[in-house]
């Protein structure tokens, strides 16, 4: 029995990753054929079995600060611009603390999480991965600093929103400024 527990490498000058996997009780390569099925052939014993592609959870938060607007960060990775804080979820750990978390690590702040808003699962929303977005709106009070992915931290109002907004947060603030408008949406979430 074939074990997939460890991390694809890619090989960028071919259409093959070299995976390494446990086959019958021994460490051995595999190669990964980059085709519409993704199949993976162990150069050991032959043995063949599918690899599945899954989208990766991410979280995104709207922080209202103070009654002043909502903070956004300008990254510092790829893509360059600015974002609704947030990030991806790690193993074992809540949509809801992953929110918390990635909060505090990009503004400093200690958030309250208000409602969950929407998820947002656009193939193209990230242009590095397929990611599904769970959105949360939070409450939080203090001075957020720039730490971890991003290099500037600032408030903004509906009507000052900086550009560019990398991903597909121009829609998710869009969709969060009309639910402001008319909170008694019935998919509005209550955490």
């Amino acid at each position: 029995m074939h074990s997939l527990e460890t991390d694809c490498l890619k090989d960028s000058e071919t259409n093959w990753r070299h995976l390494k996997r446990d086959c019958r009780n021994r460490t051995v390569n595999f190669h990964y054929i980059m085709s519409t099925k993704n199949k993976c052939i162990c150069v050991t014993c032959g043995a063949e079995f599918d690899i599945y592609q899954n989208p990766l959870p991410t979280v995104d938060i709207i922080i209202e600060l103070n009654e002043m607007g909502i903070v956004l960060i300008k990254r510092k990775n790829d893509p360059i611009g600015w974002a609704i804080p947030g990030g991806f979820v790690d193993y074992m750990e809540s949509l809801e603390d992953a929110a918390i978390r990635e909060a505090k690590e990009e503004t400093g702040l200690d958030v309250v999480l208000v409602r969950q808003m929407h998820a947002y699962s656009n193939p193209n929303r990230d242009p590095r991965h397929h990611t599904i977005s769970t959105v949360y709106i939070a409450k939080a009070t203090g001075t957020p600093v720039a730490a971890d992915d991003a290099v500037e931290v600032n408030i903004f109002s509906r009507d000052n929103l900086p550009s560019p907004l990398v991903f597909d947060h121009h829609e998710i603030l869009a969709d969060y400024f009309i639910l402001k408008e008319d909170a008694s949406k019935s998919w509005f979430k209550t955490v």
